[in-house]
Formats: structure tokens, sequence, C-alpha cells
């Protein structure tokens, strides 16, 4: 494989949903939240509500379909540094981020884009299991979405 300077998103969207963001859209979010320095690839899946609710399950233990899976790639020990390296995918479930959108009030674009964000910010470690890992997760959350030009997601 040739090096790629970088990130490289890969989008597919087996979803069926008419109000998927554009390709291009994603990517620019995705290579937003991983940072100018950030190397490698990664795949943003936008799916329907089986096929989340089925790695929901199967992944987490958990029933029903969510809006954001995050599954970070393993380094590689011995790679060469020349090698472009999977960071990981994203699977976004387009019916439940819809529903959330709508049911919080926000503009479908700038719920999208938190989705986006918030699964980007996974696959680099961060989380939100503890107050202060939260905090630290919606900071960066808020500052990225900000500069994206979205509100802040927290404060509707």
């Amino acid at each position: 494989m040739t090096r790629v300077r970088g990130v490289a998103v890969a989008v597919q969207d087996a979803s069926g949903a008419t109000q998927v963001p554009s390709a291009a859209r994603l990517r620019t979010w995705v290579k937003r939240a991983l940072g100018a320095a950030a190397r490698g690839e990664l795949t943003v899946r936008v799916v329907a509500a089986e096929e989340s609710a089925a790695l929901n399950s199967r992944y987490r233990g958990k029933q029903g379909p969510t809006n954001v899976l995050s599954f970070p790639a393993g380094r590689l020990p011995d790679a060469p540094k020349a090698e472009t390296l999977p960071l990981g995918d994203l699977v976004i479930c387009a019916p439940v981020v819809e529903r959330e959108a709508r049911e919080q009030g926000k503009a479908l674009d700038a719920h999208w884009a938190h989705m986006v964000v918030h699964g980007a910010l996974h696959l680099q470690g961060y989380d939100h299991e503890t107050r202060a890992e939260a905090a630290e997760m919606e900071a960066r959350e808020r500052s990225l979405l900000a500069e994206l030009g979205f509100p802040d997601p927290y404060s509707v």
C-alpha cells in the first residue's frame, strides 16, 4: 500500500435513507475531528436500524439500534512507518440520528456532524464513562463543532 498523507475516509451508505449527508461532508467532519496530524484510514458506514441493532447487541450487549458505534483499530506493532494504518470504523444509524434530531429540536445536519465528531473522538480514545471523561469529551465536541459552524449540541 502506498503512503497516504492525512486520513483516507471510505464512506458506505447501506441505510436506504434519503437524508444522509454527502460523503464529502462526512469526510470533512471526520478529518476535522481527527486533526491535521492524523494519518491512516477509516470507514464511515451509514446503516439502517436492523444492522445497528445487530452490531449493538453483538459488540455492546445492548438491545436495539444506537446512533453511533465506534470500532477502533488495534495498533500494528511491526507496521512500516510508510504504510497507511487503519484507524477504525464508525457505524452511524440514519433512522436513529433522524429521530433524535427531531426529538431534540436540532437541525439534522448539526446532529449528523455531532455523531461523526463523537464517534471519531471515541476512535482517538476519548470516552464518557466518568464525569471527568465526559466533561473532557464534551468540551472537545463543542470546540470542534463550533469550528465547523454548528451550535453546542448540549445546549438544546
